[in-house]
């Protein structure tokens, strides 16, 4: 398999290096077309905040990594600034278990990564569109996608929330099971004020309101969120009408006191509040958890859950390798098929199948003396019939390699030699 990969991510290169190789869509377009005379038949790139890869698929003879390093390198302006060293290769099927990998998010920074399957799949759209993927990158991304898919459904590894934004959200959603009919109050505009609104939109949270000290921090976000922005002196009334309260503000004493609760006409009264401290020094008061109907958490708490959603993706491992093992056991079986014995070999016992087939069907119409020589005619005409494809992809040898796929796959198309699952026809 004339499979070569390599590349930059966080297992190889911290941020202000790796950040440098970042490839934004129309980059992509530009660097793809130089790899043909690099003798790459075709060509994979795409660009994620954790990793940049770059799949060939190398024609007769090789290409020294380095060559594709030093080219990505260039194309960013980055030299001296990101070295090859940073940047790591690798061959054959470990590039295809790489690949699959990645999909199935075993590779992410985040363990369970749900995001990644999709930055795949732009990169390889992106190939597509340009005519660098060809017969083998079609076949082995639309493998690595319904290993990411398989993963999805056959395996909880993306169950949990492991970020303390979405443990937050999810915290209140196990005390609310309809969060459409509720009112969320996030007080702060910061990056995890954000990301927990964001979060809670997500959840189709039934009103979402914005309080920060800086209004305009507020209505920005609150206008990103679609929510409502809430000045900072008037928040106690979004107190009072709120079932979930998110603080993720830095102060140095409490923003919120038993007492201003217990001062609170709530308009649900009766029902609980789920209030919730991101703010480190802590935003709110822990003696407000002992007032009635009042569910307090802070990081601590958050952090907790979130280690145990972490055990529980790590026990899923085994489970996604062995569908990996699975995967990658069809592509090095399918790739094998497009050499030219086995080809040859599939299409000649494909058309005995319907010359034994067709004769078995016909044989006793003929009298037994002419049996025979129906068995030797028929045979005859088969071989009469195949010899020209056969000498024909005997003598095609010489031609590049991707010619020879496209030329293999062409013919088990044609004479549905080799089935494609039906999970690769939906997989994009």
């Amino acid at each position: 398999m004339n499979l070569l990969c390599v590349g930059i991510s966080h297992h190889t290169a911290p941020l202000d290096v790796r950040e440098r190789l970042w490839f934004s869509s129309d980059e992509i377009r530009r660097t793809l077309p130089l790899l043909k005379p690099l003798s790459a038949g075709e060509s994979v790139l795409f660009s994620t905040c954790n990793r940049t890869e770059l799949y060939v698929l190398m024609e007769n003879g090789t290409i020294e990594p380095d060559v594709l390093k030093k080219l990505l390198i260039a194309q960013k302006s980055a030299a001296g600034k990101v070295q090859p060293s940073d940047m790591f290769m690798m061959t054959a099927g470990d590039a295809a278990r790489h690949l699959f990998r990645v999909a199935a998010s075993l590779d992410s920074m985040v363990l369970g990564d749900v995001q990644i399957l999709a930055q795949v799949k732009e990169g390889f759209n992106l190939a597509t569109e340009l005519g660098t993927a060809g017969v083998f990158m079609n076949r082995l991304f639309q493998l690595a996608f319904r290993v990411g898919k398989r993963t999805r459904t056959e395996t909880e590894i993306g169950e949990g929330a492991v970020s303390i934004s979405y443990a937050a959200v999810e915290l209140a959603q196990k005390i609310f099971d309809d969060l459409q009919k509720r009112t969320a109050f996030v007080i702060g505009a910061g990056e995890t004020a954000e990301l927990t609104a964001t979060h809670l939109r997500g959840k189709n949270i039934g009103k979402l309101l914005i309080t920060n000290r800086t209004q305009e921090r507020a209505e920005q976000l609150a206008q990103k969120v679609h929510g409502t922005a809430i000045p900072f002196n008037s928040w106690c009334d979004a107190l009072a009408e709120s079932d979930i309260v998110i603080s993720s503000v830095e102060v140095n004493r409490y923003i919120i006191q038993p007492s201003d609760i217990q001062s609170l006409v709530r308009k649900n009264r009766n029902g609980p509040l789920c209030v919730i401290d991101l703010g480190v020094p802590r935003n709110i008061d822990p003696q407000i958890k002992e007032l009635e109907n009042i569910f307090l958490y802070d990081l601590d708490t958050l952090n907790t859950m979130i280690d145990e959603n972490l055990q529980h993706r790590k026990a899923e491992i085994p489970k996604v390798d062995a569908i990996i093992v699975d995967v990658l056991a069809e592509l090095t079986q399918w790739y094998s098929s497009l050499e030219v014995n086995p080809t040859i070999t599939a299409l000649t016992q494909f058309m005995e199948s319907i010359r034994q087939e067709e004769v078995a069907k016909n044989i006793n119409r003929f009298n037994p003396k002419d049996r025979e020589l129906v068995e030797l005619i028929t045979k005859r005409i088969i071989n009469k019939i195949i010899h020209a494809p056969i000498v024909n992809l005997r003598n095609g040898q010489e031609t590049s390699l991707t010619e020879r796929l496209q030329k293999m796959s062409a013919i088990q198309k044609l004479f549905g030699l080799a089935k494609s699952s039906k999970e690769d026809s939906h997989a994009e």
